[in-house]
């Protein structure tokens, strides 16, 4: 551990041209020393340090410049020597962030606003754990913006503000939002409860307002994660929420914050407000799964050390579980709504042949290569499966236990047991599998390690639907749209076909995805694809629906002209059984535990 503490100020004036200037005054012994940029960042799950986009590194002692070499094996280390008689090292540097430093992949800022992740800007000795390091941080920021962030501010003057000193871990774990548009919503519950607020910027003033009933529904997801777990695992906590089309869409857990990126007419427009309803219920959620309960793999002691995903389905799985749950629980979601995001989950799922060859474990454990892929292929390849089949297992755990018990305990009560504990400041309680299968067994006895590594370590042809059947539904298709894919396709201009033909279509006619063994993939089409004409006429997405339905009962095939790196060719589709829209739907004479498991906790 450092003796003394490093002194971090970062310039974000020049944010809206995406350039934040960092200084770093570092207590240093003469001789040979390295600093390390942090690559490993918690809640990516990856080494996904922007090192590429640290610039105009320089470091000097007492005025005079120090010659520093990087590495010639680990790009994130520099070698320098410290003079005799040094003290200390300055070192200056920027970060280029037109590619977020959360790991979004988009900017980090607009003209109106900014998120500043602080691994985007820091050293730090090599070897040391990050709890041991001290940074007493300070920012500038543009003239007359305003911020959020879960540091304690100590000093502001102007547009100079400093914070209180903090461990590297904290300081890596509370970023900050500023802008021009800005308001702070008080959302916490009343005495004895720590504070919670909501910080938000947007790109326009309009953006920020928040109608009543979502002021209600934050107000009660407080509430409602109070009443699910039991204990808080911080003093504080801000909700962190940006609004903009600009910078780069994101979620990020952090202990005593979240760092949320939505649409920046999320609070306006219906459909986004559908889209993003599980976003920050995810995230906050995050604050006892993910933070305060921590797979051991991920449990690392600093940003250099590699990080075992095996455990994502729990992390991330049981997450993506509590974040649709808490946003109907809490009214950002509406029951009907939660059923056909679930049926869409499940479908999207039962549909994905690339399960007959990599079990979801392994998407897991491929994290580092899998998160940035393009949609190409995806359904053969799988992608970050760990999030949607890791609800599916949940809610097939849940299902289980209430039956085992006769009603009696709930996934609900397993919260409660293992994320919950003594209400407190920040802290991490790692665990492992076996962890895992006995606070499972300490809620309902049953042979839970068999069914998890049987849902995670195994290949299978089907999603795991156990969980929606044992709550007395069924999935089923019809010619009704889903509300969430419309939504969906609204938003993102597209029309999704993928259970019935096998593809999505973008607006242009590109083919995003074909799902192999689907019709269209039968017939050789196959992404990057672009459809001109559906049967001889201009493609437009109610022309194909049309298409679809006219094939119905008939034996003539769906025609359709495609161009292939220039090339064009008709592709006969010999496909005759309508349009098919996923749903959940009730079985007759079944208990309805699903409705059940979506009343709310708290009263």
């Amino acid at each position: 551990m450092l003796a003394q503490s490093i002194r971090l100020h970062v310039d974000l004036t020049d944010a809206p041209r995406n350039l934040y200037h960092a200084k770093l005054n570092i207590p240093a012994k003469p001789g040979a020393m390295t600093l390390v940029f942090p690559k490993w960042i918690p809640g990516n799950h990856r080494p996904s340090g922007p090192i590429g986009a640290l610039t105009g590194i320089r470091m000097e002692a007492a005025g005079k410049p120090l010659a520093w070499q990087r590495d010639d094996v680990d790009m994130y280390a520099f070698h320098v020597t410290v003079p005799e008689a040094a003290h200390a090292i300055d070192v200056s540097l920027d970060a280029i962030t037109s590619s977020d430093s959360a790991g979004s992949g988009g900017p980090a800022a607009s003209s109106n606003l900014l998120d500043l992740n602080w691994n985007a800007v820091v050293l730090y000795p090599q070897g040391a754990d990050s709890d041991a390091v001290e940074f007493v941080p300070s920012v500038k920021l543009p003239a007359g913006w305003q911020f959020g962030t879960a540091l304690v501010s100590t000093r502001t003057s102007g547009d100079e503000v400093e914070f209180a000193a903090v461990s590297l871990t904290t300081l890596v774990d509370s970023p900050l939002i500023a802008g021009v548009h800005y308001r702070r919503i008080d959302l916490s519950t009343g005495a004895g409860s720590p504070a919670h607020e909501m910080d938000v910027v947007a790109d326009s003033e309009a953006d920020l307002a928040m109608k009543p009933e979502d002021l209600a529904a934050y107000r009660k997801l407080v509430a409602e994660t109070g009443a699910l777990f039991g204990a808080r695992h911080y003093r504080q906590y801000h909700f962190l929420y940006t609004l903009s089309d600009q910078v780069g869409e994101h979620g990020l857990e952090h202990h005593e914050s979240n760092d949320s990126v939505a649409s920046e007419r999320t609070l306006l427009d219906p459909d986004l407000r559908l889209l993003y309803a599980d976003l920050v219920p995810h995230e906050f959620a995050h604050s006892w799964n993910g933070k305060y309960r921590r797979p051991a793999g991920l449990a690392t002691r600093n940003y250099q050390e590699p990080m075992v995903g095996d455990l994502l389905w729990v992390y991330e799985g049981l997450t993506h579980y509590l974040g649709f749950l808490l946003a109907e629980r809490s009214g950002l979601l509406t029951a009907e709504q939660y059923r056909e995001v679930l049926a869409e989950t499940a479908a999207g799922l039962d549909y994905r042949p690339g399960r007959s060859w990599r079990p979801l474990e392994d998407t897991a454990r491929s994290v580092q290569i899998l998160r940035l892929m393009g949609p190409q292929w995806s359904n053969w390849r799988r992608g970050l499966d760990y999030y949607p089949e890791g609800e599916l297992i949940w809610l097939e755990v849940d299902s289980i236990i209430r039956q085992q018990t006769h009603g009696q305990r709930s996934l609900d009560d397993f919260c409660r047991r293992f994320h919950g504990g003594e209400s407190g400041p920040p802290m991490v309680v790692p665990y492992t599998f076996d962890d895992v299968v006995h606070a499972l067994n300490d809620v309902a006895p049953y042979d839970w390690a068999s069914l998890l590594r049987e849902r995670t370590g195994a290949t299978s042809t089907h999603a795991p639907l156990g969980g929606i059947e044992r709550d007395g539904w069924k999935l089923v298709y019809t010619d009704k749209p889903n509300a969430f894919t419309q939504a969906l396709e609204k938003v993102g201009e597209f029309a999704d076909f993928s259970y019935s033909l096998g593809v999505g279509v973008a607006k242009d006619g590109k083919l995003n995805d074909v799902l192999v063994g689907s019709p269209a993939y039968q017939s050789g089409l196959g992404p990057g694809m672009k459809l001109v004409a559906v049967n001889g006429r201009k493609w437009k997405p109610d022309v194909l629906h049309a298409a679809i339905k006219a094939a119905q009962g008939t034996t003539a095939p769906i025609e359709l002209l495609v161009e292939n790196a220039q090339f064009f060719q008709t592709y006969s589709i010999p496909y005759h059984e309508g349009d098919r829209n996923p749903h959940l739907e009730r079985v007759s004479g079944e208990s309805d535990l699903l409705s059940i498991l979506l009343t709310p906790l708290a009263r």
